[in-house]
């Protein structure tokens, strides 16, 4: 029987030759991701079921990436929690302050998430690790304390939509604006528990930051997982980085798919996601005047080094608006110090901007940048979701770093034509 690449894997980690749409199997588990807010649930559920050992230490990774450093003592127990779990189990894989970056680009980065994986985290975001040509997606932490224990989950096989994107980018649209024009398309639940792979051209010349970008997202259109087929690219990510066997898998010619979608991009604009849904999209050209009180660079979605350099592009040499609070936060340590030495900090530095370290905090309105009542933030980040960012009567619109960089300077929603 003819499958998806989605499909291949499931069915490899659930030991059997293919598996179908609606099938409901269980699934040995490669990696296993927690976070600072999500994994001492997790913890103490183990605890509570008598568990005294994890399955596998060395397949458990916890990133502390969401209140680091520590923002206030319930942050500190929640993290002391942490390690105190790390030490006593041996987990191999635990990124202490200084070294922690945001965990769907640490991952990657580490070569702790490779092709063929199946991976799960307390995170809606793991998903993003299907760039690399892995299934992954997000659990409660009920699911991620059985698996520490067990080593396996049970999941529902989803159908697959096919994304298909032709044409040649225009200069300023990025991945993001891709994937919210998608979500645009197609709404909210316009995947809900489906598998979105992504293809065609466009695909196959996007680099790896591009790549996990697209698939970081997918959630917001409710899909279980997001995919790309390993290639050359891929490959080329990978190999320094890899440190145990990986499993390259591709589609079938004659996989079945729910829907393909196809897309001729050669024309699209940069977009912005309007409050409160990222759903709610519009191109640049649509926008009319908006004030802006606050502008956020980075995030699991867009705190790669060419997201920070097309934001530098725009913001050398120049101030940002008087009214305007911009936070650049690079997603990694490594990023973090490439940005330093090719000069990307000094330029936002000069520009008036505040530099974070590796951290989720304004994503979800947790510190770095809470929005109080009427304000209004310019955002890299995946959701703008009332309340998302701080009180319940601010507001977040959503863009890549071109838009971003171009509203710190206008004080306004603007586009990059605008401040070059």
């Amino acid at each position: 029987m003819p499958m998806t690449i989605t499909e291949k894997i499931l069915a490899k980690h659930c030991g059997k030759t293919e598996v179908k749409e609606g099938e409901f199997i269980e699934v040995d588990i490669d990696v296993l991701l927690g976070n600072d807010i999500t994994a001492p649930l997790a913890i103490e559920k183990f605890r509570e079921w008598g568990g005294k050992r994890v399955f596998d230490s060395q397949k458990i990774v916890l990133v502390p990436d969401h209140s680091t450093p520590n923002k206030d003592i319930r942050a500190a127990q929640q993290s002391l929690l942490l390690r105190k779990f790390v030490r006593e189990q041996g987990i191999a894989n635990y990124f202490e302050v200084g070294r922690v970056g945001i965990e769907h680009i640490l991952l990657p980065e580490k070569g702790l998430v490779l092709p063929g994986d199946l991976v799960i985290g307390a995170d809606s975001h793991t998903c993003t690790a299907g760039a690399l040509g892995a299934f992954a997606c997000g659990v409660g932490s009920t699911d991620l304390a059985a698996a520490m224990l067990i080593g396996r989950v049970w999941l529902k096989v989803p159908s697959t939509i096919r994304f298909v994107y032709r044409g040649e980018l225009r200069k300023w649209v990025t991945a993001k604006d891709l994937i919210l024009y998608t979500i645009g398309d197609i709404g909210v639940e316009g995947a809900s528990y489906k598998s979105m792979e992504f293809g065609g051209e466009v695909i196959s010349r996007m680099s790896m930051a591009g790549r996990l970008t697209m698939c970081n997202m997918v959630v917001e259109a409710g899909a279980k997982n997001g995919i790309i087929e390993p290639d050359e690219i891929t490959l080329n990510y990978i190999r320094t980085r890899s440190k145990r066997e990986y499993h390259l898998y591709s589609g079938d010619p004659q996989a079945e798919y729910l829907e393909v979608k196809e897309y001729e991009v050669s024309q699209l604009e940069p977009q912005v996601a309007f409050p409160s849904l990222p759903s709610n999209t519009k191109g640049i050209s649509q926008i009319g005047k908006i004030q802006v009180d606050q502008v956020v660079i980075g995030s699991c979605t867009n705190g790669h080094f060419e997201d920070l350099k097309i934001a530098a592009e725009l913001l050398k040499g120049k101030k940002i608006y008087p009214d305007v609070r911009l936070i650049i936060i690079p997603a990694t340590p490594s990023i973090y110090l490439e940005a330093l030495k090719k000069g990307l900090l000094q330029v936002f530095l000069e520009a008036g901007a505040v530099i974070s370290p590796p951290t989720c905090g304004p994503c979800l309105g947790g510190y770095m940048g809470v929005l109080g009542e009427g304000e209004v933030a310019v955002s890299t980040t995946n959701r703008n979701f009332v309340g998302r960012m701080g009180h319940l009567k601010s507001k977040v619109y959503l863009t890549g770093p071109a838009i971003a960089a171009a509203s710190a300077i206008k004080g306004r929603i603007a586009g990059p034509e605008e401040v070059i």
